[in-house]
């Protein structure tokens, strides 16, 4: 008979074909097993990496993330990459050793209690009869409340003998509502659809804003065609970007990564259909985006994702919903499209989707951000994957560079504000699209808290660059704190030699002072574009990025005593 831990490889291999981990006493059987099995395993080098790693994967291929982790210190090593994951809504399966059904050990700490203060649900197998049950149920928890969850292995049971019975069916390996739009349409309460439907009947500047709910539902295609009866004009969050087949009627991203004069448009809507968007801070571009008399509807797989904006929710898949919306325009007869998108005209323009050009420069001679992202995004390759850390640099790429369509961006740490998640996540995200270039945007207090699995980055990846937006400063603090009169050295980063760490470990590497020293990523391409390329870029500190401007705004000036 197989032992506990190869049976719950087993029964993960009918979910998933790669696991992120970090090998330790409590998981070393259960890694060992993967590869008879035909699961790939990449090693990380920190926990936190390895969950980041699982996150990325599923946010590009939109499949089941997996990690394994030991008990105790390889567990609590995970919580904040955890957290991030509860909260952008991965489902992911933690697969992790915990202590032995006859109790805890003095290096053991209460794991359940943990991922409880984290509203992360545990399965725990406690015995070698109920391995392949408790997966499947692990299993099919994440996907259907789209979540991470905690599958314990206790210590004294890992290597015993168990159970296994092959005819039992999988729970699946994607979202449920990744392609399949079928499943969902009785969540659609029809009273809400009629309503919502007799609404966008009747607007004149209606807009329709797609998130990434609509791209994992395969909404797009329903999306355009209601929104061309509707004469609607579009726009998406970062994640949904280039969603709508229409770009002459699509103003771009929302909020605070979208351009001014596509934003202002944006405000003039009076009905705001709102489709598998959570409606966050940065969406909604500090509560400017949408104006105060417009009715916002909103559709979500998830019942409790309703924004207190919206007006009417609709709790069912996106793209089901928005073919339904149809039909009821069509069964209402009479419908005429909205003359707005016709009065705006064409907004795929510059004036519309690109800011004005900048000098090479900041006032301090170092390189200006923006002309740097414009510069690299005319050099990467077509075929191209973006991550973002979270920093003040954050905004450069995105609003700088051309990005390369829906599912192809993702932001790693921005649900739960932290930084230096970005780096673990190119392994994962070079696993989920194996031929396309991983671009990552990092900043250099993220990467030196990530620098661990730098070299998994290096091993795993098969074409990626790795650009550093030096500052030698934690920016988003000092353009926030600095301006309160706090004191900025505790702000301050000295001025750190990524390219020569990064060739330490076997990257190809260039420091960029000025945009001729690009010159290196040219190359890079020209050679096949393969391998690890990390760019240690020094750019001026004293740029700050509107998001965060807008940020700083609407904080309160803290009161200081003495």
């Amino acid at each position: 008979m197989p032992h506990l831990s190869a049976v719950v490889a087993a029964t993960l291999s009918d979910s998933s074909d790669r696991v992120f981990g970090v090998m330790g006493n409590g998981n070393a059987y259960f890694v060992d097993a993967l590869h008879e099995h035909g699961i790939e395993y990449s090693a990380m080098r920190h926990e936190a990496g390895a969950v980041s790693a699982a996150d990325a994967y599923h946010r590009i291929s939109g499949r089941l993330g997996v990690a394994t982790v030991t008990y105790g210190a390889g567990f609590t090593n995970t919580v904040t990459a955890l957290q991030e994951a509860q909260m952008a809504a991965t489902p992911m399966v933690l697969v992790a050793g915990d202590a032995p059904n006859s109790g805890s050990r003095p290096y053991d700490t209460d794991q359940s209690a943990i991922a409880a203060a984290l509203s992360v649900q545990t399965f725990r197998v406690s015995s070698v009869h109920d391995a392949q049950r408790v997966v499947h149920e692990a299993v099919a928890t994440a996907l259907s409340t789209l979540q991470p969850v905690v599958l314990a292995i206790p210590h004294d049971i890992s290597t015993s003998s168990a159970e296994w019975v092959p005819e039992l069916p999988s729970a699946g390996a994607t979202r449920p509502e990744n392609g399949d739009s079928s499943s969902d349409t009785g969540l659609v309460p029809s009273v809400a659809l009629d309503v919502a439907s007799k609404v966008l009947a009747a607007a004149k500047r209606p807009l329709i804003l797609a998130g990434r709910g609509a791209r994992l539902s395969g909404a797009g295609p329903a999306l355009g065609t209601l929104a061309a009866g509707l004469g609607a004009l579009t726009c998406t969050t970062l994640l949904a970007q280039g969603l709508f087949p229409d770009m002459s009627a699509d103003l771009g991203i929302a909020g605070g990564f979208g351009q001014e004069l596509a934003l202002q448009t944006m405000a003039q809507a009076d009905v705001v259909l709102v489709a598998g968007a959570r409606l966050n801070g940065f969406t909604l571009n500090m509560g400017q985006l949408i104006g105060l008399e417009a009715t916002v509807i909103q559709i979500d797989i998830l019942e409790g994702s309703r924004h207190p904006r919206a007006d009417i929710f609709i709790h069912g898949d996106v793209g089901t919903v928005a073919t339904m919306i149809e039909e009821a325009l069509n069964g209402l007869g009479g419908v005429r499209a909205a003359q707005w998108r016709q009065s705006v005209g064409d907004v795929s323009t510059d004036a519309y989707q690109h800011r004005a050009d900048v000098s090479e420069f900041g006032a301090d001679g170092l390189l200006d951000p923006r002309a740097l992202a414009k510069t690299i995004g005319e050099l990467l390759p077509e075929d191209r994957v973006l991550l973002q850390d979270l920093g003040n640099f954050s905004e450069w790429m995105p609003t700088c560079a051309r990005l390369s369509g829906p599912g192809r961006t993702a932001m790693l740490g921005s649900a739960f504000q932290s930084i230096g998640l970005g780096l673990a996540g190119v392994v994962g995200a070079a696993a989920a699209a194996p031929e396309s270039t991983i671009v990552l945007a990092t900043g250099d207090g993220g990467l030196l808290m990530a620098l661990a699995d730098m070299e998994s980055v290096v091993r795993e990846s098969t074409s990626s660059v790795i650009i550093v937006f030096n500052d030698a400063a934690y920016g988003a603090e000092i353009h926030q704190y600095g301006n309160y009169g706090l004191r900025v050295e505790p702000m301050l980063i000295p001025d750190v030699d990524f390219a020569s760490l990064g060739a330490s470990l076997g990257a190809q590497v260039a420091t960029v002072r000025e945009l001729s020293d690009l010159q290196a990523l040219r190359d890079w391409n020209l050679r096949g574009g393969t391998g690890t390329l990390i760019l240690d870029c020094k750019v001026s500190p004293e740029i700050v990025s509107p998001v965060l401007g807008e940020v700083a705004k609407g904080l309160e000036r803290p009161a200081v005593t003495v």
